[in-house]
């Protein structure tokens, strides 16, 4: 190919080449690029007697399940195909969650189970809470478990109309103060009965759905990095300072960046925190939980053996190009520093 004029003592034309450089190895992720033709997988789930199946059916325009004032109607998950405008939704009901001592035991274990399923099969959750009661322990236990699954999730707080302005109150100040950990989720204020508040509540799921399933590249997510270490240095533990070197992603469904270093043992929680944050705003994730990973770096110089396999060869010039990147991305990062520093 034609050549490429660089300085590597001065940064210039380094970002042609690394680019050009990446195009023949694509990102392992890419393989996965099918998910995002997928029909998206909702698990509506909640508590008994939310509205879940109220909700399902505002959304199908007709009375496909059955919801009636009793507790636990619906014992059974049923997948129904749902359609709004051109987009296409496979929409999973649940029997709901119910705390232990009513009714049957063995059956309110099974909906417990079927539930969880829903969740770990799903792409996006819609929790349903009942304003009128709050938020529960309940509600607090299957927002955890969704989190903990690392499933996207959209909260749809409902019997909304029911409440008057100092109830409403009320219910914010329980959200603030019992699912404050649901940071990355979005909060909607619906009427499942009345249709109201619905397609605000798709416009959340569709933002979910897609930063579940998005793909993050090597090249990005590394600048991202080594700009958030420039302006904000990992702690420095037992005397080291750890040092991270370049993230790619690790997987969707949740996302999952995973970056490589040196002493990342050391790295504490509020920093991951931090990171998590930093990616996340970048990249704009809104509705997915994230998940940043780390791997602790080897010494290229110290292999004693090259790769045999071409996908070790790959491997290897990709991690290469990866810490090129990284070096250009850093002098940049110290560069602009420098600047806003005068």
């Amino acid at each position: 190919g034609d050549p490429l004029a660089v300085s590597s003592a001065h940064g210039e034309g380094v970002k042609d080449l690394v680019e050009l450089a990446l195009e023949p190895f694509p990102e392992p992720e890419q393989e996965e690029d099918a998910d995002v033709n997928r029909i998206p997988r909702i698990a509506i789930v909640g508590r008994p007697n939310v509205g879940k199946s109220t909700l399902v059916n505002a959304l199908l325009g007709e009375e496909r399940v059955i919801a009636f004032d009793q507790p636990g109607t619906t014992r059974d998950s049923i997948e129904i195909d749902l359609q709004r405008g051109e987009k296409h939704y496979k929409i999973i009901d649940t029997a709901g969650v119910r705390k232990r001592g009513k009714v049957f035991e063995s059956i309110e274990k099974f909906s417990v189970v079927k539930t969880m399923q829903a969740i770990e099969e799903a792409n996006v959750a819609i929790l349903v809470v009942d304003a009128q009661e709050g938020i529960t322990e309940q509600d607090a236990h299957v927002a955890a478990y969704i989190l903990d699954s690392g499933r996207a999730l959209v909260v749809a707080i409902n019997k909304w109309d029911g409440l008057k302005e100092d109830g409403r109150d009320w219910v914010k100040r329980e959200i603030d103060r019992k699912l404050k950990f649901l940071d990355f989720a979005k909060f909607h204020y619906i009427s499942a009965l009345r249709k109201k508040g619905l397609p605000e509540l798709f416009v959340s799921v569709d933002e979910a759905y897609k930063a579940a399933m998005a793909k993050l590249s090597t090249p990005q997510l590394t600048r991202v990095l080594i700009d958030a270490t420039t302006q904000h240095q990992p702690p420095i533990s037992k005397g080291i300072r750890p040092k991270l070197r370049y993230a790619h992603q690790g997987g969707s469904n949740p996302p999952i960046v995973v970056i490589h270093g040196n002493h990342v043992e050391g790295i504490k929680d509020s920093y991951k925190r931090f990171l998590e944050g930093v990616f996340r705003k970048v990249f704009r994730l809104s509705g997915t939980p994230l998940r940043v990973q780390f791997k602790q770096g080897n010494n290229p110089y110290a292999e004693a053996e090259k790769p045999k396999s071409g996908e070790g060869i790959v491997s290897m010039r990709r991690r290469k190009v990866a810490e090129r990147a990284t070096l250009k991305a850093k002098k940049d990062a110290e560069e602009k520093k420098r600047k806003q520093g005068r």
